[in-house]
């Protein structure tokens, strides 16, 4: 799985291990600070969510442009990550106000938008070499993974930053507090919500006995807090740089643009002419038109998915599934099925034997801490993101084996047919979540009382959803960016790894529409049913075009 890969790959990959870290971190709580500090509605919070994703995700076009046209890749990833750093201490501020969020969400997008497209365009590049062509699949699958291992420990530090500055504030964290103590600041709060929120001010401590000064505390305090769990990203960028500095060597070579190998005298292998130019293009834009509806759906994750695992899902667990609410326990489970791959991969006696212990190991340590946990666990809404992360680094290994055996015995789908079927099984996962909204009241139905549910569900449904989604993501995302550095015509990689991550940002942006049915009357299953609706029809127009799309590949 990881040999015939150029080394360059894997300081690429760690490079952009530790920048994702910081974005998912952010992210994490992205959403509940807006509300908790600013006391927004979800449509509202919904917007900036969705423009800020859009813009770290349809800036990489301009990262591409310069990067093919002046900078070079290299240069432009670097400076990229020194604006990020700058976005992101401007978001650890506490105290901040609306202008300051909105210049450091700018800041952080234009930064991503110079980095993002173009350390893959880097990856990308190494295997232009003929030695390494037919491992770009599967190399993009593992820099993927290695995107995920950043994002699997983000939301747990995300929830340790801010646990621990409220702690300090004699205070903890319960989802609904801040809509309550908005609302009471406000003067809008319910007769039911007053004595409500005078119940929670209980369980806060003895030193509350004021309503008023009470509300104020707890916004300032978790607000403060989600500012110092931002800065979190700051530590990963300065990480992520010295990675990239120091590994340079290993992929410097891949670092030219077309004007850079023509100025060197480097022709390329492949000579498209206008027409197959033209159909690569038409293929790419084919593809980034589908997408655009996958990751609207995918990345409710950070949004509505964050809202029902706040206000429809238990706030705790028991069973087996407080294994998966420690991160460090994904983390050996992990570790343990790479070991168990590496035993039958391993040529040699002596790494056989060193999996086996690796895998006894791992399995040894789930199984005491397991036994040390309390039979029921807290849980914060955040904590779930921690799943699609866990779920890509844990499914990678076999995703590779799979389609590794497809590809000998001459079976393995075209890149196209991936995403396609990558769009079906996103419906699936979306269903999870219709079925098991049947029966509870709309968003729009419990505002004024915390705006959490009576009816909570089992924590698995949301688990059993994120699972789903990620068996889909890995069908279309590191294919997706792999069939872009294949077929995207050479003196336009730049620019097309841009399109491909600007119909990421239309994508992103339409997350907001989906927050906006959110607040509507209509029942809550209808509003996954809309998304289910929009990866089917995606994947009906993407298979009645598959035809040209497997053309424009060979």
């Amino acid at each position: 799985m990881f040999k015939n890969h150029p080394k360059g790959l894997y300081a690429l990959a760690l490079a952009n291990t530790g920048e994702r870290f910081g974005y998912y971190t952010m992210l994490a709580i992205f959403v509940l600070f807006i509300q908790a500090k600013f006391g927004l509605s979800a449509t509202v919070t919904g917007q900036i969510f969705g423009i800020f994703l859009g813009l770290v995700y349809f800036l990489p076009v301009i990262g591409g442009l310069i990067a093919d046209n002046w900078w070079g890749y290299g240069k432009t990833v670097t400076v990229g990550i020194v604006v990020m750093f700058l976005g992101y201490l401007l978001m650890a501020i506490p105290g901040m106000g609306m202008p300051v969020l909105i210049g450091a969400l700018f800041i952080i997008a234009l930064g991503t938008g110079l980095f993002k497209g173009n350390l893959q365009v880097l990856v990308g590049n190494l295997y232009d070499d003929p030695k390494y062509r037919s491992r770009r699949d599967p190399g993009f699958s593992l820099f993927y993974m290695a995107i995920n291992i950043g994002a699997m420990f983000a939301p747990r530090a995300a929830t340790e930053v801010v646990n621990f500055f409220m702690g300090k504030a004699g205070l903890h964290y319960v989802a609904d507090i801040p809509a309550l103590a908005h609302q009471f600041i406000g003067g809008t709060i319910t007769t039911e919500g007053t004595a409500k929120l005078t119940n929670l001010m209980a369980g806060q401590g003895a030193q509350f006995t004021d309503l008023a000064n009470f509300s104020q505390q707890y916004i300032d305090n978790l607000s403060a807090s989600y500012n110092y769990g931002f800065g979190v990203a700051c530590i990963s960028l300065i990480v992520s740089m010295l990675i990239y500095l120091f590994s340079k060597k290993l992929f410097k070579h891949a670092d030219f643009n077309a004007k850079q190998k023509t100025a060197a005298g480097v022709v390329e292998e492949v000579e498209l002419t206008a027409k197959q130019t033209k159909e690569r293009i038409v293929a790419l834009g084919l593809v980034f038109a589908v997408v655009i509806f996958f990751w609207m759906s995918f990345h409710q994750n950070g949004l509505t998915m964050t809202y029902f695992a706040r206000d429809y899902t238990q706030s705790f667990v028991d069973g087996w599934t407080r294994i998966g609410m420690d991160v460090l326990n994904l983390a050996l489970i992990c570790v343990g099925i790479y070991a168990l791959f590496s035993i039958f991969q391993s040529e040699k006696l002596r790494g056989k034997l060193i999996s086996v212990a690796v895998l006894a190991g791992a399995a040894g340590l789930v199984a005491w801490r397991y036994g040390l946990m309390d039979t029921t666990i807290k849980i914060e809404p955040q904590i779930f993101q921690q799943f699609n992360p866990f779920f890509v680094v844990a499914l990678t290994p076999f995703s590779i084996a799979i389609f590794g055996w497809l590809e000998k015995i001459k079976k393995e789908p075209s890149t196209p047919r991936k995403i396609g079927y990558g769009m079906l099984v996103a419906a699936a996962g979306f269903a999870i979540l219709a079925v098991a909204s049947f029966g509870l009241k709309s968003p729009a139905e419990l505002k004024g009382v915390g705006g959490v549910s009576d009816i909570l569900l089992n924590p698995n449904w949301l688990i059993s959803t994120y699972l789903t989604l990620t068996f889909a993501e890995l069908l279309l995302s590191p294919m997706g960016i792999s069939f872009v550095t294949k077929v995207a015509p050479p003196k336009y990689k730049g620019l097309m790894m841009g399109g491909w991550f600007a119909a990421t940002a239309v994508g992103n942006y339409l997350t907001s529409v989906i927050a906006a049915i959110w607040e509507s009357s209509i029942p809550l299953w209808m509003v996954w049913g809309v998304l289910i609706i929009c990866c089917l029809l995606s994947a009906v127009f993407l298979f009645s075009m598959m035809k040209h799309l497997e053309k424009a590949t060979k």
